[in-house]
């Protein structure tokens, strides 16, 4: 199994502890959550990581080189210069993984009980894990599950392929900030240049490739954003 962290992100939202340190190496009982995914993601049998960094990314670097890569490949995707957002920075750290299969993707502050060796196994295409959480921004899919567009539901504002799509029609779904990836998609990436999204890019190919949805009704998420959801995310993990 294959798999791409995203720690690259600035963690502006945990200021003042990123102004010393990268998000991934905020610690939640005492473990830096880059350390938390990583055993995680060993625990399922990923073989092969690549961590994407960007800010104090030395820190990140010199934390799993002391840790002897937790006994698995893994390899760094440098962003120092500058931040590929999430397709960019996906594309490129694509290339470092020493075989073609299926990419398990995950935000590095993201924690939860999802079943991630059943997310990556049960694929036949990129999927997406999905939530009902109230946001007011929403992917939109068909009753196959298939992506057909986005919306922010506050201003009416719709993305897709689909000029006619009615939104009441679809099923609306939270991205969880974990995915399996294909690399068969790579191609199609050709002509996005530098940084760009994932889901603008899924967006722009929905029509012609299938992106699911994976929803469980008894997921549970935390987005270890901002100061107050880390005593939550303790108590999320002693749970």
């Amino acid at each position: 199994m294959n798999a791409l962290i995203f720690a690259a992100g600035l963690g502006t939202r945990l200021k003042p502890l990123t102004d010393t340190m990268p998000k991934a190496m905020v610690p939640i009982n005492g473990k830096p959550l880059v350390q938390i995914l990583i055993e995680k993601l060993k625990s399922i049998g990923v073989e092969e990581v690549v961590i994407n960094v960007h800010h104090f990314a030395n820190q990140i670097i010199d934390f799993v080189k002391a840790k002897e890569s937790f006994g698995i490949t893994i390899k760094f995707s440098d962003e120092t210069d500058m931040l590929l957002e999430t397709g960019g920075g996906l594309k490129k750290a694509a290339a470092l993984f020493s075989n073609k299969k299926p990419i398990l993707v995950h935000n590095v502050d993201i924690l939860s009980n999802a079943d991630l060796k059943a997310l990556y196994e049960d694929s036949t295409s990129t999927t997406l894990l999905v939530s009902q959480r109230d946001t007011q921004r929403y992917l939109l899919f068909d009753d196959d599950y298939k992506l057909v567009g986005w919306t922010n539901i506050a201003t009416g504002q719709k993305k897709g392929p689909y000029e006619d799509l009615d939104v009441e029609k679809c099923h609306k779904f939270a991205f969880a900030g974990i995915q399996v990836f294909y690399p068969e998609l790579l191609p199609l990436m050709d002509e996005w240049e530098g940084k760009f999204s994932i889901i603008d890019f899924y967006l722009s190919i929905c029509d012609k490739w299938p992106i699911y949805a994976r929803h469980d009704e008894n997921l549970h998420l935390l987005d270890v954003g901002k100061l107050d959801t880390i005593a939550k995310a303790e108590q999320f993990l002693g749970e």
